[in-house]
């Protein structure tokens, strides 16, 4: 029996590093503008939201602390490492998600948590449009690379 969960965060994660493929090691220091995120950074932060999703709704709530974690990232430089970070916080999403129950799914987060009493279940959306609003800024920064991005949702035949 197939999870629906399960289904939409693999297609997020494929949707993401098909999306991004155009990134090498020489992309990852590109920066649009000083003060926004590099290309590597930019994956790292994707990572590290879809961990505090995680956290927000299955572990330890949603971290607060905005600065500390944009520091962390900041210090995010090789891309490689962002995306290994990325693949850990997908498989973890899919744990707890795959693990979790119907009931357990339907329980409201917190009153007090940044998405308000909504259940859950809304975290998969909060993932989704989060990793695509990335994937699309990256989208720009590959044109602005000289790259020209790939069709993020199937494998497009050579020309």
């Amino acid at each position: 029996m197939s999870n629906p969960c399960i289904e939409q965060l693999e297609s997020i994660r494929d949707f993401f590093n098909r999306g991004t493929s155009w990134l090498t090691a020489a992309d990852e220091a590109f920066a649009p503008s000083e003060g926004t995120y590099t290309a590597a950074q930019q994956v790292a932060h994707v990572a590290q939201t879809v961990d505090w999703f995680v956290a927000g709704g299955f572990g330890s709530g949603f971290r607060m602390d905005f600065d500390v974690m944009d520091q962390e990232i900041k210090r995010s430089t090789d891309l490689a490492a962002a995306r290994n970070w990325f693949e850990t916080a997908m498989d973890q999403a899919v744990a707890a998600f795959g693990t979790a129950t119907p009931e357990q799914l339907a329980e409201p987060l917190d009153a007090n948590s940044i998405m308000g009493p909504v259940p859950k279940s809304h975290l998969l959306s909060a993932i989704n449009d989060h990793t695509a609003h990335h994937r699309g800024a990256l989208t720009v920064y590959a044109r602005l690379c000289g790259h020209v991005p790939v069709m993020p949702y199937m494998d497009m035949p050579e020309p």
